[in-house]
């Protein structure tokens, strides 16, 4: 038979993971630093190399967030992410999607919850995730989530 196609292989991996970490600022600021796009912007998917292609974020309950962009000129990576719970300067969850160069890599759920530790903030960040046909893996997903909020320090200055 000609003109047949070969298809990738299926597979679903299942995951979560849990990333806790202190920052050096009081709450209010940290909160900030998610839900202002100006700041945000700073931190997130910032880095040299990076080219965002698209990028919004109505941090709002229903609201969304797209992040699009490509490192290196590699592979254009696609985060859209719908919030689906906020309590000011307590916790958000939101669910996302993942894609890289138009397939469709994973869906998760993460949530963020704040709490104050004298003039610091400690973060403790909970991610279940659905990783598709062998295209993501938990262990990276959470390497790339601990780089996140090493940038997120940075920009809080420590």
């Amino acid at each position: 038979m000609t003109g047949t196609t070969q298809t990738r292989p299926r597979s679903v991996a299942h995951a979560t993971f849990v990333v806790e970490r202190t920052f050096d600022a009081p709450v209010a600021r940290v909160w900030q630093a998610f839900a202002d796009l100006e700041q945000k912007r700073a931190w997130f998917g910032a880095g040299d190399g990076w080219e965002k292609t698209e990028e919004s974020d109505d941090f709002r309950v229903g609201g969304t967030a797209v992040d699009e962009g490509a490192f290196h000129g590699g592979p254009v990576s696609r985060y859209v992410a719908t919030y689906t719970d906020v309590v000011e300067h307590e916790r958000f969850v939101l669910t996302y999607d993942m894609w890289l160069d138009g397939h469709h890599i994973s869906t998760s759920v993460a949530t963020y919850e704040l709490e104050a530790d004298g003039d610091r903030t400690h973060l403790r960040y909970t991610e279940q995730g659905v990783h598709l046909d062998g295209h993501d893996t938990a262990e990276g997903r959470e390497e790339g989530t601990r780089g996140i909020f090493d940038a997120l320090a940075v920009h809080l200055g420590g």
